[in-house]
């Protein structure tokens, strides 16, 4: 067990302390400020990083609304990676199955909430870092529009893909932690009944239990739904990747050559270094053309809809043996680049005890209409289990 890790929560979380009132619990990720606490981001090259001088803002909203935040949670090391597995901090658990990936770079916060360690955690989205491993444990998260809630306080200190957002087992906490954490956020809106919803059916590729999971999901929620298919997805996930390699090794590139990354960030940040300026040139370029076809996707929709993952996460033993994670992301980076609200629900899987993830994607700044989406079909899936 390494020491730097709670006896008990699974590596999920780093140290348990009080603050604030007497409400839900939360955890807040390793790259996000806390006043007092050092923010070291999943890694030893930041062990030594000064206290933090002030809270981030989301966490000083939090504070404010009587939220209990009692936990740090783990994290992929700098937040540069999708697997979670961390081996400096120690790799979080996944609640679902202990043999797969926990998935990152938000892993503890994931783990943390499917556990029932806390009632909430605070995450962070690059390209995916909250729906991924939210759709890996089981449980709910939820990208806002880009921009929705602040970042003040937040690593790296300049993004422009990343989110910050929450994870819970429902939707109402969901709510109630948007309600606090974005300025404006419309608690009634987020609560307005969703039954006569239309949604864009996005085509994609996923394994067919996966499939068959979200179709039987969206067949209950009795929503219309028209197929759609993306010209530009494939590209948007790869100008993703092509920013985040730039932002990251402008915000950690210092780091390198001094011993203490992971090894596969060492190598990772290494060749970020070589992201050319024509490379991003180019990913602008795609960001427009994705963000301007999804915009029009959704002037006559109230969300897209597709699965989170296209697949089951992976085995640690397959990802020790080699195995690639790279596509796992293709569904979730797309729209980081895009800056679109994004949210993932859990969903049975039929003769699984498993659960797959759907995700929501809405127009921008409707960050309330998705919630109200994701709140209509917990409650049908709900009735679905119960009946």
């Amino acid at each position: 067990m390494s020491e730097r890790t709670v006896p008990g929560t699974g590596h999920a979380l780093l140290s348990r302390f009080h603050l604030g009132g007497s409400g839900p619990t939360v955890a807040i990720k390793d790259c996000i400020d806390i006043a007092g606490q050092p923010t070291c981001g999943g890694s030893a090259a930041l062990a030594d990083a000064p206290p933090a001088a002030r809270h981030a803002e989301v966490v000083q909203r939090l504070l404010d609304d009587g939220w209990q935040i009692t936990a740090r949670a783990n994290m992929h090391e700098l937040a540069y990676g999708m697997t979670g597995i961390n081996d400096w901090n120690g790799t979080a658990v996944n609640p679902q199955d202990a043999t797969r990936m926990t998935g990152g770079s938000s892993s503890g916060s994931a783990s943390a909430v499917g556990a029932g360690l806390v009632d909430l955690s605070i995450g962070s989205d690059t390209g995916g870092s909250i729906r991924l491993p939210a759709a890996c444990c089981g449980v709910t998260g939820f990208k806002p529009s880009f921009g929705r809630v602040s970042r003040a306080g937040a690593y790296p200190v300049h993004s422009t893909l990343d989110c910050v957002g929450p994870f819970a087992r429902s939707m109402d906490l969901i709510i109630s932690a948007m309600a606090s954490i974005a300025p404006g956020f419309d608690r009634e809106a987020a609560q307005a009944p969703a039954a006569d919803a239309r949604v864009r059916l996005v085509t994609v590729q996923a394994d067919a239990d996966i499939a068959a999971a979200v179709q039987a999901a969206f067949a209950a929620s009795g929503w219309r739904g028209t197929p759609w298919t993306s010209q530009h997805m494939q590209a948007a996930f790869e100008a993703g990747m092509t920013l985040i390699n730039r932002e990251t090794h402008a915000a950690f590139g210092h780091l390198l050559g001094r011993g203490k990354l992971g090894a596969d960030i060492e190598k990772r940040l290494s060749a970020a270094a070589t992201t050319s300026d024509a490379a991003v040139a180019h990913a602008e370029e795609v960001r427009a053309a994705f963000s301007t076809e999804v915009d029009a996707a959704l002037a006559d929709a109230d969300a897209l809809l597709l699965p989170t993952l296209p697949a089951l996460p992976p085995t640690l033993e397959a990802i020790a043996q080699g195995a690639s994670v790279l596509t796992l992301s293709s569904l979730v980076r797309p729209f980081n680049l895009s800056g679109h609200p994004a949210l993932t629900i859990p969903v049975p899987i039929a003769g699984s005890p498993l659960k797959a993830g759907l995700q929501l994607v809405g127009r921008k700044g409707e960050d309330e209409r998705i919630c109200a989406l994701g709140l209509h079909l917990e409650q049908v899936l709900r009735r679905h289990v119960t009946a």
